[in-house]
């Protein structure tokens, strides 16, 4: 296939592992606006990403950019609140395990975007690398790590996930 699949196309793909990996690094609060943005943004500038580009690897690093963002954003905001509202917590409506959420929230920043660019994105340690800053070596070494705390954490024990497509 020569040239780049339409707009629509690319956000059907790849739609749901930008939105994995937006929960991952932010939470499930913030995921949606930082997948949100990384699309606008994405449809500004990909009438310029060159044929045969990785998309997806291009998709990640702009949700990264977007979550900093939002990370960056919420730290500056105060949120007062003089009356915490009553009701009960909202459970995940599409099943995900808030046990396993928790364990990965509970990592460093730099071992749990590790992890979220790896596992759930199934993104090579090298794109890893040149989205999170450092080298190939040490984005492998922040997602053993962070797999490692997360199965100490985890009431199940976390095994490395088994991908449909092979990562590097």
């Amino acid at each position: 296939m020569t040239g780049k699949p339409p707009f629509e196309t690319v956000v059907a793909d790849h739609g749901p592992t930008v939105l994995r990996v937006c929960r991952a690094v932010l939470g499930k609060t913030d995921a949606e606006d930082a997948w949100s943005e990384t699309f606008l943004a994405a449809l500004k500038a990909y009438p310029d990403l060159p044929d045969g580009a990785n998309i997806e690897a291009w998709l990640v690093t702009i949700a990264h950019r977007k979550a900093i963002d939002v990370t960056r954003a919420a730290a500056r905001r105060a949120v007062p609140v003089a009356d915490v509202p009553e009701g009960r917590p909202a459970g995940p409506a599409d099943g995900h395990d808030l046990d396993l959420v928790a364990a990965l929230a509970a990592l460093p920043p730099k071992q749990r975007q590790a992890v979220a660019y790896h596992y759930l994105a199934g993104l090579p340690y090298q794109e890893v690398a040149a989205i999170i800053g450092g080298s190939a070596d040490a984005a492998r070494r922040a997602a053993a790590d962070g797999i490692a705390a997360m199965r100490k954490t985890y009431p199940l024990g976390v095994s490395e996930p088994r991908f449909t497509r092979s990562p590097s």
